[in-house]
């Protein structure tokens, strides 16, 4: 048996469409499912590994169930599910191209993981032979409940011996209870081994400084060299520091490339040109997911690092927020670069 890695966080239905006052009227119109945390255990499951996913849902409702279905359809185990009184999250995504930028509202008031009090969950169970947990800076941004669920979480992960990831996640749009990212994400942090990030994430929730100007699409390699070092720095107890490079040329050209820094080196992945994007969102899950997979499957951290950028590349390619390929498909990409040639 491969081990556990387990998941917590909201997942909500995901409406998109070229315009939001189109949205009812477009033929473009697509309801699907999405949210980071559900994102990484759909793309570990899909990479062949264990993977349990935990939230809040309300109970008898037509829409959750319909999520729980997908979710097991992907192979993820949703058995700890706690039901709770609340609503089903919604986020609206109004989808970019070229030079006009993809737009998200949020719909997440009064959803059940928003509402629920930490003491709920028995984590004990929820974590039951688990040997990596992840958890995303979008969850605590829902409300003070669900940061607090969110730190008794990784503590609690901890405690069991887990090793704990941290994606920072910064979503300005969210952090609207009353606290800030920087007076929440540092907390939770501390409980870390591996931080997930970009510049905006280390600048907005930990206060940290990238001297970096994250609006001009130009990478300095030694910078974030510079950036994941201070992390480091600031949190003794973390093991590894990812950073994801993008470029955003515009809505539908990025390049993508990453780094790590692992306290003794700082390693920088292949450089990807993606052209033509058929869906950004996600992408970074798919990273996320991609480097727990490499860190448990690999030897080399460079390895690791190549697998999750890969893996992100080609989640550039699918629509909606879930990863629909497997390991081996990344390995092909790592390998042979993709030339997008029709396989027969």
């Amino acid at each position: 048996m491969s081990p556990v890695i387990a998941t917590f966080g909201e997942v909500m239905l995901r409406l998109s469409a070229p315009g939001f006052e189109r949205f009812l009227q477009s033929p473009q119109f697509v309801a699907t499912f999405g949210g980071g945390e559900a994102n990484v255990a759909v793309a570990l499951a899909q990479f062949g590994l264990q993977s349990r996913y935990i939230t809040v849902v309300p109970p008898r409702n037509p829409i959750a169930a319909a999520l729980l279905s997908e979710l097991r359809k992907f192979g993820v185990d949703v058995d700890h599910v706690v039901y709770r009184p609340g609503r089903f999250g919604v986020y609206f995504l109004e989808t970019g191209s070229n030079q006009r930028p993809s737009k998200v509202v949020y719909d997440r008031d009064y959803s059940a993981i928003a509402l629920t009090e930490a003491g709920v969950i028995d984590w004990d169970e929820a974590l039951s032979d688990t040997q990596w947990f992840h958890i995303t800076g979008i969850t605590p941004a829902i409300s003070q409940s669900a940061a607090s669920i969110s730190m008794e979480a990784v503590q609690a992960a901890k405690k069991l011996g887990a090793t704990v990831s941290v994606d920072l996640n910064f979503r300005k749009n969210l952090w609207k209870w009353g606290s800030q990212a920087a007076e929440v994400m540092p907390n939770l942090l501390k409980h870390a081994d591996v931080c997930i990030a970009n510049e905006e994430d280390c600048q907005k929730c930990l206060g940290i400084d990238a001297e970096i100007d994250i609006e001009s699409g130009q990478l300095d390699v030694e910078k974030y060299r510079s950036l994941a070092k201070k992390v480091l720095d600031a949190y003794p107890k973390l093991r590894q520091v990812a950073i994801t490079l993008r470029e955003s040329k515009s809505a539908s050209h990025n390049t993508w490339s990453a780094c790590v820094h692992d306290r003794q080196r700082f390693l920088l992945s292949r450089r990807y040109e993606i052209t033509h994007i058929v869906d950004r969102v996600g992408g970074g899950d798919s990273f996320a997911a991609g480097l727990i997979y490499g860190f448990l499957k690999f030897q080399l951290v460079q390895e690791a690092l190549e697998f999750a950028t890969a893996a992100s590349c080609l989640k550039h390619s699918i629509p909606g927020d879930f990863v629909r390929f497997g390991a081996d498909e990344v390995v092909g990409l790592m390998k042979e670069g993709g030339s997008g040639r029709v396989q027969r």
